[in-house]
């Protein structure tokens, strides 16, 4: 049995310790000991990219923000969605996860920081949507765990009421915003729908074909007739 690999470790902002671990194929990475992401369980995170793009299909050039780079595989499946001339901005707050990527865990997606359509940006990525006024046709976000904080306390401010709203003045019209979560949230639900969205819930596997540990992501966009088909309405109070 081949032995499970330590490749390297950071510090989050939080003072956290980040691991990415190898063990033969398959990738790793740990926060404080706690499992963050796998790379044999990244259905959920393909999802998050065909439901936030769903509404882009015959557009020529859209603009596309992708909060949080994970290990690649939202951006390998938004890139294989979006036209030529599309636009995908990558928002990463740790560089070690941009080197991570480069190093490391490219080969999972055949590499797609190099694709000339990605424009990375490092940094802040709540700082980059408060900054923009109808930059993008989707906002993609795998931020931390979801809106329970798990890596930085920090990300808790995007996905409260101010946050939320500027995703939506950072949308053009008719643009979407699809958020990744670890677990469902009645009060994040309610919290889109006083933002002004209309707002969908999609319950999907955390590995093809698997259904014992399911993840969500929400779609939410002003317009309702540009949210995927399928899913489940909000639970209102």
């Amino acid at each position: 049995m081949k032995p499970r690999l330590k490749l390297a470790a950071t510090r989050t902002p939080d003072g956290g310790e980040l691991v990415l671990y190898q063990h033969d194929r398959d990738f790793f990475i740990e926060v404080n000991g706690q499992d963050l992401m796998n790379s044999r369980h990244h259905e959920s995170e393909l999802a998050l990219a065909r439901l936030g793009c769903a509404h882009l299909s015959g557009r020529p050039a859209p603009a596309v923000l992708i909060g949080g780079l994970g290990m690649g595989y939202t951006l390998r499946q938004a890139l294989d969605l979006l036209p030529a001339r599309a636009e995908v901005v990558v928002g990463e707050l740790l560089t070690t996860v941009v080197e991570w990527n480069r190093q490391f865990l490219g080969v999972l997606n055949d590499h797609p920081l190099t694709d000339p359509r990605v424009n990375l940006k490092t940094g802040d990525v709540v700082k980059l949507i408060a900054g923009t006024r109808a930059g993008f046709d989707a906002i993609l976000l795998d931020i931390d765990n979801g809106p329970e904080p798990m890596t930085y306390t920090g990300n808790s401010r995007l996905y409260g009421h101010e946050g939320m709203r500027a995703c939506r003045r950072a949308l053009r019209k008719d643009g979407c915003l699809a958020i990744w979560s670890a677990a469902p949230s009645k009060d994040f639900e309610r919290l889109l729908l006083s933002c002004g969205f209309q707002v969908r819930r999609y319950r999907v596997p955390a590995h093809k074909g698997g259904k014992a540990h399911s993840r969500f992501v929400w779609v939410a966009s002003g317009n309702h007739n540009l949210l995927p088909p399928g899913g489940s309405e909000p639970r209102k109070a």
